[in-house]
Order: structure tokens, then sequence, then C-alpha cells
């Protein structure tokens, strides 16, 4: 664990959130006409596709103080989700909730990736963010990361999200945005651009205390969010 890091200040977070909320009144001027332009480009306007890592059963990793991933993770995509709502911005959640489908004795992780992965495949025009946390078996590792999949976009969103992350919310961050591995079950198999969110890491102490904190999970969604819509926009006016 780094003992000279420091959580981010309120006030920061303040003057992050209303910068933000600056650029979503910008964003919102033109949004409507890069829709258009969008649709008749592909015939149908762009799905954020959210997907919170894990659920149910499987609570992905878990922290010291006993945090389940898999409840960050959904906490971040609801929030992201609610920011899309705002703005009028279609939206697809591969899980809302952290219930499950299955009890325990029968339930198969790759059933469930493959059904994540039919939700993205079925949405139209889709772009997926998957939202994660990483782990390692030392506390020393911190920060966020993307991980893009191997498709047409994946690179360019995954690059875009990834250093928006950093410039705004870790500038001490040295990590850089990778390919997916071909592993990971649901960036290798959807069709659609595609990037892998891993938020902080469930094994470092401080990120974890982040991690938990509602403001900065609302700090995490507003970037998302503004990464969507700039590489949608760039898109559209390519």
């Amino acid at each position: 664990m780094h003992h000279n890091m420091k959580l981010v200040s309120p006030r920061n977070i303040f003057i992050l959130i209303l910068c933000v909320c600056v650029i979503f009144a910008v964003i919102s001027v033109y949004l409507d006409s890069v829709a258009i332009q969008t649709e008749k480009r592909t015939g149908t306007a762009n799905t954020l596709v959210i997907d919170p890592g894990h659920g149910g059963i499987d609570g992905g990793a878990i922290s010291t103080d006993g945090t389940k991933e898999s409840d960050i993770n959904l906490a971040i995509a609801l929030k992201l989700r609610a920011l899309a709502e705002f703005i009028g911005q279609k939206t697809v959640m591969t899980r809302e909730d952290d219930s499950w489908r299955t009890d325990a004795a029968s339930y198969s992780e790759h059933e469930d990736l493959v059904h994540r992965t039919e939700i993205i495949n079925a949405a139209p025009n889709a772009i997926l963010f998957s939202i994660h946390q990483n782990c390692f078996p030392t506390a020393q590792p911190s920060g966020a990361q993307v991980l893009y999949a191997k498709n047409e976009g994946s690179d360019v969103l995954g690059r875009l999200t990834h250093n928006n992350l950093i410039s705004c919310l870790d500038p001490e961050n040295r990590r850089v945005a990778e390919p997916a591995s071909e592993k990971l079950y649901i960036t290798a198999n959807v069709k659609c651009p595609a990037i892998l969110v891993e938020c902080g890491f469930m094994s470092n102490n401080f990120d974890v205390l982040k991690l938990k904190d509602n403001s900065y999970q609302l700090s995490l969604a507003l970037v998302l969010m503004c990464s969507f819509l700039q590489y949608t926009g760039a898109e559209a006016q390519a």
C-alpha cells in the first residue's frame, strides 16, 4: 500500500463534477445532431452497454474488509446508467442488481459469461463498458487500467478512456491501456467496440477506501460517460 498517497479531496471532486457538468451542458447542445449523423451512417443510434462484472453468488475479488468487487462494480454501473439516462442516451445493462438466476450448486461462470455476451451482441450498434476491479497477491499495485478488445474501434476507445481516468482522477498513475487477454470471454467474443475498465485494486486498501466512496464512484462514472460521448462524437463526425 502506498502510504504517501492521499484520498481525492472533496474540493477536487467538486471541481471535477462541476467541470464535467459544464461539458455535459455543451455536449447536450449537439448530442442530437451527433445521433442524427450516426443514424444516417449506421441506420441506428449507439447503445451504451454496461456490464457490471460478477454478481450474485460470484462476488469477484474480495478486499481485506470483506467488500465484494461485484458490489462496487454495480454501484459504478448504476451511476453510469443514471448519467446516460439524464442526457437521453440509450443503455442496456447485463445485470441491474445482485441477484442470480441459479442456485449455488448449479451456478456456472461460463454460462453467465455466455449469457452476458448474448445480451451485448443483441444490442443495436453497441459499445461495451465492462466494469471490474483488479486484484494482486500483494497490496502494492494500485490505480485504474483499461483493457480493450480486438474489435475495430476498441483500441481508440480504450486509450481515450484510460487517459481520461488518469488525467482526471489519478495523475500519478503510470499504467497504460493494453489489449485484453484472449482468456477474457466477453471481450474476446463480443462483436462491438468493447473495453474492460479495471477501476482500482481490491487488494490495495487505499484503492478500496476510494472505491467504496459514493463521490468517487460518481467521479468514475462521469469520466466513463464523457469518454463514451467523446468517442461516439468523433466517430459520428469521421
